[in-house]
């Protein structure tokens, strides 16, 4: 427990930082801060497979499936490998959102912020659900893995994500009934005081949607880490250094999204892995370095062949 609480107590510290000092002042996130900030965040996650190894090889945690330090650290690495790159969805999906409510770059990070923070509360009690249920009925590990093929599936043969529209979604019908909504944006503020009303604000209209897409996107990412592991801190501190990591992912890929074109490819790949490796859990047991390995591999082949293409395309 003192393990837990030093962890997000940690994370918190981290955030009150970044919204306290580093970003003060309402800026324009270039994307040469950008890269620094995400280079500083993968530097970080990777460095903490080192923080778990220790753990695990003191016994200063939980250790529930009796996990190696070495495998623990690798489980871990792999969950946050699968975790960042299900994010790319979620980026794409944020640039719409800002784009279509036209919030200004200098806001777009204090919207993130909150974002980040309601998506640690909520995978948090989607990560203790998701690992009871599995423990608790062993069977819907084939339901998990099942769903993951099936939007693996649905990725490859449909392009919803990508025709996504803010406007038309149920999400914003439903706030509108719920709150007045101004197209008016004034500083930093997420509610305004139009005719004695409580006004939503566009940036709080964005904060809503992507906090509620996050919780869409989880219900793909968290059942992908579950059958890395289902230990509860490696699943819970793999996520959280991907979600930490996505502010800063955002500003440094969201206007090179469609130089990586393939890397969706890549995405099917991993969710039909880690599917088939769930409904197959019992049958085939495959070391914890081809899995990482294969996430790896799936990664920098979409990467590569992305540029690749993008390279042809100029001299074309």
């Amino acid at each position: 427990m003192i393990v837990w609480i030093c962890f997000i107590a940690t994370i918190f510290i981290f955030l009150a930082l970044d919204l306290g000092i580093f970003n003060k002042t309402p800026h324009e996130i270039s994307s040469k801060e950008a890269g620094k900030w995400t280079a500083i965040w993968v530097s970080l996650s990777f460095l903490f497979s080192l923080v778990i190894y220790w753990l695990y090889e003191h016994n200063y945690i939980e250790n529930p499936d009796l996990l190696k330090p070495t495998v623990a650290a690798m489980k871990y690495i792999t969950g946050y490998l699968i975790e960042l790159s299900l994010s790319i969805d979620n980026i794409f999906v944020i640039a719409i959102i800002f784009s279509s409510f036209r919030i200004p770059k200098k806001y777009q990070h204090r919207v993130l912020f909150w974002g980040i923070i309601g998506a640690i509360v909520f995978r948090g009690i989607m990560i203790y659900f998701g690992v009871l249920i599995i423990k608790k009925f062993t069977w819907t590990t084939y339901l998990f893995g099942a769903f993951l093929i099936y939007t693996a599936i649905k990725m490859f043969f449909t392009k919803e994500d990508h025709e996504y529209n803010p406007h038309n979604s149920l999400f914003y019908k439903y706030l509108k009934k719920l709150t007045p909504i101004t197209t008016k944006i004034e500083n930093e503020h997420f509610f305004i005081k139009i005719n004695n009303k409580n006004t939503a604000t566009p940036l709080f209209v964005a904060l809503f949607l992507i906090e509620l897409m996050d919780i869409v996107f989880a219900l793909d990412s968290v059942p992908a880490i579950l059958a890395i592991t289902s230990d509860p801190f490696l699943v819970f501190s793999s996520n959280i250094f991907a979600i930490l990591g996505l502010r800063s992912m955002y500003f440094f890929l969201a206007n090179m999204l469609e130089k990586f074109s393939y890397l969706e490819y890549s995405l099917i790949a991993i969710l039909c892995f880690v599917g088939l490796k769930m409904i197959f859990h019992k049958f085939i047991h495959l070391p914890e370095w081809v899995s990482l390995a294969f996430i790896a591999v799936a990664l920098l082949s979409g990467i590569i062949a992305s540029i690749q293409k993008d390279k042809q395309s100029k001299k074309a």
